[in-house]
């Protein structure tokens, strides 16, 4: 039997189809052909609009990026996010990542109770400016550790909307 990897397969009048959820079905040569030059994370389509696009089949954005490494180095936008977990209760933890989303997902790994909680996520033109913008208004008045800071979410939430405000402030100048 061939192409294995496609699930909703049948075999009629001595071809292969594909048949799709709406009933109708495609050969799955072409089927195939039409996937091999799409990108899926963890089995969900991404649009060539995204900055990591590139063809093929991975788990996380993470391993993505590493495959894409080149555009991941050149890429701005992206999500500044806060996470929290409840065993460092008062405590956050500010970052950027292309997927916010995703990123939960590789923190869980670190956690037998999977209980990082993503407080918060917005994407952004430069992640990394607004990131960073952000952490050095924190330091000025909270403690910090790293990327954590002992602090409100929303005391960071409102500084991340602050600068983003800002920001389209300035472009539009």
């Amino acid at each position: 039997m061939q192409h294995t990897r496609v699930k909703n397969r049948r075999y009629e009048n001595g071809e292969w189809w594909y048949i799709r959820p709406s009933g109708k079905r495609e050969r799955i040569k072409s089927h195939v052909r039409k996937n091999d030059k799409r990108m899926f994370v963890n089995g969900k389509y991404i649009s060539q609009g995204h900055p990591l696009w590139k063809p093929g089949r991975y788990k996380t954005f993470e391993e993505a990026a590493f495959n894409s490494l080149g555009k991941y180095k050149e890429t701005k936008q992206g999500y500044v996010y806060i996470i929290t977990n409840p065993a460092w209760p008062g405590w956050i933890k500010i970052g950027k990542a292309i997927d916010a989303t995703d990123r939960l997902r590789s923190y869980q790994t670190y956690s037998p109770f999977r209980d990082y909680s993503l407080e918060y996520g917005c994407k952004v033109e430069d992640s990394l400016r607004v990131e960073t913008m952000c952490k050095r208004q924190l330091k000025k008045t909270k403690p910090e550790k790293s990327e954590w800071f002992k602090c409100n979410p929303m005391d960071a939430i409102f500084i991340i909307q602050e600068l983003i405000e800002n920001d389209r402030k300035n472009r539009k100048e």
